[in-house]
């Protein structure tokens, strides 16, 4: 196997062509030729959601999904080219990356086999260095939790990736770490959806967690966005396997709030000759509202269902002093007609043992019958007995 292919097999899927992971930019300008695509910056990515942008100064041909040894500090790393062409100058705008202001460090060549041995090496050592690691912290009695490590390509440095409630003064721990694993140690601080995005796992959805998927910059969520939603506010069922709010909340909000513009405040009651009417929930794409003679959320009181147009013209009259006389539902609850058939065990009724229970309970029941007659003296006549006062 040649150097080029162990390059190109190393950074495929077999399932799309291609590298799958939530970091994956989708190159639509990769059918252009070479001669107009002039840009000699070129994206790499390295573990996790690690990323960098480095000047290909040795003009090397490089495609998406090469290995590639890169300057670092100290010495070199190995990452995977992302993306290249001009689309590296809009990912840069995007995220923020001024090229003026940004110091880039050079692609050195295309990983040798060497340099592919000695960095899947290092990425052997990581789950070992990271138990170890924890151990350590352990024994110092810092408050904080190391969730990943990753190794440079040429094992000269280390990046620990922590969480931690509240600040901490790991001084010492760095020195005992490089004592014990003879690199370079540098710390970075991670929050828990980011622990959990390196983590993953299967969400209530039935989907893989987005952290873990797709999303890359985290925006922080509020209960607003569950009460906007009309969700009830359970913190089990709210969080997420981070232990933060879930941030699926946010990907609805914005219908949610476009649709609500012109709802009427449901802290005001509509007054009426029976009494005032509370809120009680909100249908938002129905244009639906509930109203309930009781404070009581369990809606102990006469319920009603009125239309948005319709409460927004009740409080007006009561704007102006005027009493409804009384509140009509306009949405009639349909009444239940016959029930259908209900669900069918067609398992249980191919059970073996399914006639154990019936058997079990005539079998008491000439029990009974027995004992009376023994009480009474009357013999019984019922079948399965013996006795039926013929000798």
């Amino acid at each position: 196997m040649s150097e080029q292919d162990i390059v190109v097999t190393g950074s495929k899927c077999d399932s799309c062509g291609d590298r799958c992971g939530k970091l994956d930019v989708f190159d639509w300008l990769a059918d252009l030729p070479e001669s107009v695509q002039n840009c000699d910056i070129v994206e790499v990515q390295f573990k996790n959601t690690r990323k960098g942008y480095y000047k290909n100064s040795a003009q090397l041909k490089l495609a998406k999904g090469d290995v590639v040894a890169v300057e670092a500090s100290p010495g070199h790393d190995i990452g995977i080219v992302s993306l290249t062409g001009d689309l590296v100058l809009l990912q840069m705008k995007k995220n923020g990356v001024s090229p003026d202001n940004y110091e880039f460090k050079r692609v050195y060549r295309k990983a040798k086999q060497l340099d592919i041995e000695k960095w899947e090496e290092a990425k052997g050592l990581e789950r070992e260095t990271m138990l170890e690691s924890r151990r350590i912290a352990q024994n110092l009695g810092l408050n904080m939790k190391i969730g990943d490590v990753e190794y440079q390509g040429d094992r000269t440095k280390a990046i620990f990736y922590y969480i931690a409630d509240e600040r901490v003064d790991f001084r010492e721990l760095i020195k005992v770490l490089a004592d014990r694993f003879k690199v370079r140690i540098e710390m970075r601080q991670i929050g828990a959806r980011q622990e959990a995005g390196r983590i993953g796992g299967i969400g209530p959805c039935g989907r893989e967690l987005c952290c873990s998927t797709w999303i890359t910059n985290f925006k922080s969520v509020s209960t607003t966005a569950a009460r906007y939603q009309e969700i009830s506010l359970n913190p089990q069922k709210l969080a997420g396997q981070c232990g933060k709010l879930k941030c699926c909340l946010n990907y609805e909000l914005d219908a949610y709030i476009e649709a609500q513009q012109d709802f009427p405040d449901t802290s005001t009651p509509i007054d009426t000759q029976d009494g005032l009417y509370f809120h009680l929930k909100t249908d938002v794409f129905k244009r639906l509202m509930w109203y309930c003679s009781s404070r009581d959320s369990g809606g102990s009181g006469n319920i009603v269902t009125l239309s948005v147009d319709s409460v927004k013209e009740y409080l007006k009259l009561n704007k102006k002093g005027i009493r409804i006389k009384e509140l009509e539902a306009e949405v009639e609850v349909k009444e239940k007609g016959p029930s259908e058939p209900g669900y069918a065990n067609v398992i249980e009724e191919e059970s073996l043992t399914r006639f154990d229970d019936k058997a079990k309970k005539g079998n008491n029941n000439n029990n009974r019958r027995r004992k009376k007659a023994r009480r009474t003296g009357k013999p019984n006549n019922n079948k399965g007995i013996s006795n039926n006062g013929n000798d």
